[in-house]
C-alpha cells in the first residue's frame, strides 16, 4: 500500500505544478488597459463608463470605474484601441489609437471636461422682434 501513496502524491504534486504554472503564464499573457477617469478639477469619478473599442470601431466594451475612479479592461486581442469615458453627462476626448500588444498592459488617464464644453463655440440664436 505505501509503494502506491508515493506515486500518487508525485501525480498530485506534478499536477499542482504544471497547473500553477498554466496560471502564472495565462496572467503574463494578459493584454490590459488600466487606468483612472478624473473629472474637470482632477478628482476621481467613480462608477464613470468606460468605452473601449478597436480603432477600426469593432469589439465595442464598456466597463465601469470602481469607488476610486479606477478601471481595468482585461482580455483584449493585439490592436490598436480608442477609449472615452463618460459620467453625470460630462464626457472625455477620445484617446486614439492605443497600440497594445500581446501581454502588453497600459495605463491610461481620462479626464472629463465640463459638461458645457462641447458647447462653448456655439451661441443662443437672437430673438426675433
Amino acid at each position: 500500500m505505501h509503494r502506491r501513496i508515493g506515486p500518487a502524491i508525485l501525480l498530485v504534486f506534478t499536477f499542482t505544478f504544471v497547473m500553477g504554472l498554466s496560471a502564472q503564464n495565462s496572467k503574463k499573457d494578459d493584454t490590459t488597459i488600466t487606468g483612472e477617469v478624473l473629472d474637470a478639477n482632477g478628482k476621481p469619478v467613480p462608477a464613470a463608463a468606460v468605452n473601449c473599442q478597436s480603432s477600426a470601431g469593432f469589439r465595442p466594451r464598456i466597463v465601469h470605474t470602481d469607488a476610486k475612479g479606477h478601471y481595468r479592461i482585461t482580455g483584449l486581442k493585439e490592436d490598436s484601441y480608442d477609449l472615452r469615458a463618460t459620467a453625470n453627462g460630462a464626457y472625455s476626448d477620445w484617446e486614439k489609437n492605443i497600440p497594445l500588444r500581446k501581454g502588453q498592459s497600459k495605463d491610461i488617464t481620462l479626464r472629463l471636461l465640463n459638461g458645457n464644453t462641447a458647447l462653448s463655440g456655439i451661441l443662443p440664436a437672437k430673438k426675433k422682434n
